[in-house]
């Protein structure tokens, strides 16, 4: 895991150069929509506007998230991250609607594509500069585990299949296969409907306070026993909140230690979890258990 600093620093990075991404396709596609009325442009720069406006909110959310806790936030500001995914899969599933409004009328009512392989030199432009901002961001999540860059980079990674889709279907369209176009169109706006349910679904997990995984779960109370002196572990419990897991369980100890030995060995199983889990803040509970002296 990253430093504070550096996990703020990789988060500012990454939303915006989402948010600088967005701004020039939406322009470049603009143009090639205008000047083609292709329905799969209209399908990618409908979501190019709708990224600028997620990746805008993303930027705001994560500067929120940052903030430290404080007398009203105990948890910190994490959740804000999880809120703007909830946002960004409500823009995205209304592009989609759109979108498939646009396509059905198309294809009741085709129509040539003007200035094709224009389009298809913006499509390709918007191709490279996705992917490289598909590169930035999958370092952040790796560093730093944010969901709103998580969200973000999969309604981008989701772009790069539509901005191909748009590509084949202007290329057909070049060679006469016009209602092809607005089938394409329609075909992206099931996926991007697709994609705004994963991020929704992620997001909602977030906000209810879903546990870790199983696995995970397990293999914290593994490693809170394996400090010697520690009988056994139960009652964990876990939440996430941006960047940060919360940790809580009942550590099982002789109930004739001191009171400082058992706060040193709660300590012990609370470092065992953070050297495996770096964004855990733990919580430990002992739980005096009577043991059979020898004599």
């Amino acid at each position: 895991m990253t430093s504070s600093t550096e996990h703020a620093r990789l988060l500012r990075l990454a939303t915006r150069a989402s948010v600088a991404v967005a701004s020039i396709l939406i322009v470049a596609k603009a143009i090639a929509w205008w000047l083609s009325g292709s329905v799969s442009m209209l399908a990618g720069l409908t979501d190019s506007t709708l990224d600028g406006v997620t990746s805008l909110l993303n930027l705001l959310a994560v500067h929120y998230a940052l903030r430290p806790a404080d007398d009203d936030h105990r948890y910190g500001h994490g959740k804000a991250e999880s809120l703007a995914g909830m946002a960004q899969a409500l823009f995205i599933s209304g592009s989609a609607v759109l979108i498939a409004l646009q396509a059905v009328e198309r294809i009741k009512h085709p129509e040539p594509i003007g200035a094709a392989w224009l389009s298809i030199g913006v499509i390709i432009f918007s191709l490279l500069l996705t992917a490289a901002l598909l590169v930035l961001q999958q370092r952040v999540v790796r560093e730093t585990g944010s969901n709103a860059v998580r969200a973000d980079s999969l309604h981008y990674r989701s772009d790069m299949l539509l901005n191909g889709s748009i590509l084949i279907a202007l290329v057909l369209a070049g060679f006469g296969w016009y209602q092809l176009d607005a089938w394409f169109g329609l075909s992206i706006a099931a996926y991007i409907l697709w994609s705004a349910i994963q991020i929704a679904r992620e997001s909602f997990a977030v906000l209810m306070d879903q546990e870790l995984p199983p696995d995970v779960s397990q293999r914290m109370l593994e490693l809170a026993c394996s400090v010697p002196g520690v009988l056994g572990a139960h009652d964990l419990r876990t939440r996430v909140s941006g960047n940060h897991w919360f940790v809580q369980l009942h550590l099982e100890l002789p109930g004739e230690l001191t009171l400082t030995v058992a706060h040193g060995l709660s300590d012990q199983a609370a470092d065992a979890i953070r050297a495996v889990y770096p964004q855990a803040e733990v919580l430990v509970h002992a739980d005096p258990v009577a043991t059979m002296s020898k004599g």
